[in-house]
Formats: structure tokens, C-alpha cells, sequence
């Protein structure tokens, strides 16, 4: 059973940086980072797969840096330079096959605002 548990998130000045962190999961084909703003959809922010290449969207690309530690099973989103569009709540996604069987954590809020 899958059990994802986002952490790191807060209030940060813009400029700023956070470490998000997704532990829960044991194997994976996938994992992703997404967010969502108050009243916009849910959007992808970056992933990485299981032979730990990385792909990020085009709005966070040289600022976010996605990665995971294989013996802790957890994962990491860090955020460098942080701008006040990059808040919303930041969940986890695991995709445990390439066909699908995703899961998703509960969220960590992200706040960027001086």
C-alpha cells in the first residue's frame, strides 16, 4: 500500500528557497511534483523516473531540482528562487507501473509573499 507524505512546505520571501520532501512509496516507475493555486487547475512541475531522469516544466526549469535518496525511499523538490506565482499546494505523485496506478499525497502549502 501506498501512503504518500508531502513535508517542507511555508511562508517564504521571494527569492527564497524551501525543500519539499515525498516519502511513502517503495518502488516507483515515476514520481512527479504538481501544484495548485487558489481557483487555477492542478499543474505538473517536474518528475522523475525510476533510472533517474528528470524533466521539469518549462516555468521552474534552473530554479526547482527534483531528486530522491534510493535507500531512504524519499524524494525532493528543491526550490531556488521562489517567485509569488509559485504558490499554491505542492502534492506527490507516485506512478508505480508505466501503464498507471498512481497516488497522490495530501499536499504541503507553499507561500511565497513578502
Amino acid at each position: 500500500q501506498v501512503r504518500l507524505v508531502e513535508s517542507g512546505g511555508g511562508l517564504v520571501q521571494p527569492g527564497g528557497s524551501l525543500n519539499l520532501s515525498c516519502a511513502g512509496f517503495e518502488t516507483m516507475f515515476s514520481l512527479g511534483w504538481y501544484r495548485q493555486a487558489p481557483g487555477s487547475q492542478r499543474e505538473y512541475v517536474a518528475k522523475i523516473f525510476h533510472e533517474d531522469t528528470t524533466n521539469y516544466a518549462d516555468s521552474v526549469k534552473g530554479r526547482f531540482t527534483i531528486s530522491r535518496d534510493k535507500i531512504a525511499n524519499t524524494a525532493y523538490l528543491r526550490m531556488d528562487a521562489l517567485k509569488p506565482n509559485d504558490t499554491g499546494v505542492y502534492y506527490c505523485n507516485v506512478r508505480l507501473t508505466m501503464n498507471g496506478d498512481d497516488y497522490w499525497g495530501q499536499g504541503t502549502q507553499v507561500t511565497v509573499s513578502s
